[in-house]
């Protein structure tokens, strides 16, 4: 019988058990981004639609001719593939003093990761170029997407 037409049902099982064995290691590797328990929109209760909240502050002891107007505002929940962003601003003046992701996605520890490093760079490219027009941050397009949408929605709701 020649060499090539010997039936090999070792071989055959060997190689079946391996691609099976491999198969399943690889399924088992993969992660899912989410937990199927947590939704998004619970992390962070916050009110649909912009909402301003002016405040007024006297600045300087010449009793209030120097005063300076806050105003306070949110920008609009952006869907991001990760769960939504959305910014708060603070204008005194005219002038950006301040931004705050109220809602990013955090719901698991790769997100945290990426956010912990993101959210703060966002926050300094925003308050550095007064206006939406920021950067995005590498590795984490999403959020930094979501993040110019919502800034800019602010900033339209206040009038800048």
């Amino acid at each position: 019988m020649h060499a090539l037409k010997k039936n090999r049902p070792f071989r055959r099982i060997v190689l079946a058990s391996a691609a099976t064995v491999s198969g399943l290691v690889l399924l088992l590797s993969l992660k899912p981004h989410t937990s199927p328990g947590l939704s998004a929109a619970s992390s962070v209760p916050v009110a649909r639609g912009g909402t301003t909240a002016p405040a007024a502050s006297s600045g300087g002891a010449s009793g209030g001719s120097g005063a300076s107007v806050s105003k306070t505002v949110t920008g609009d929940s952006v869907q991001t593939r990760w769960g939504p962003v959305r910014v708060r601003v603070t204008i005194e003046s005219g002038r950006l003093t301040d931004v705050t992701a109220v809602e990013y996605p955090r719901n698991n520890p790769r997100d945290e990761e990426i956010n912990s490093y993101a959210i703060p760079q966002l926050r300094r490219e925003a308050l550095a170029a007064q206006s939406a027009g920021i950067d995005m941050v590498s590795g984490a397009t999403y959020t930094s997407t979501g993040y110019r949408q919502s800034l800019q929605s602010a900033l339209d709701s206040a009038g800048l």
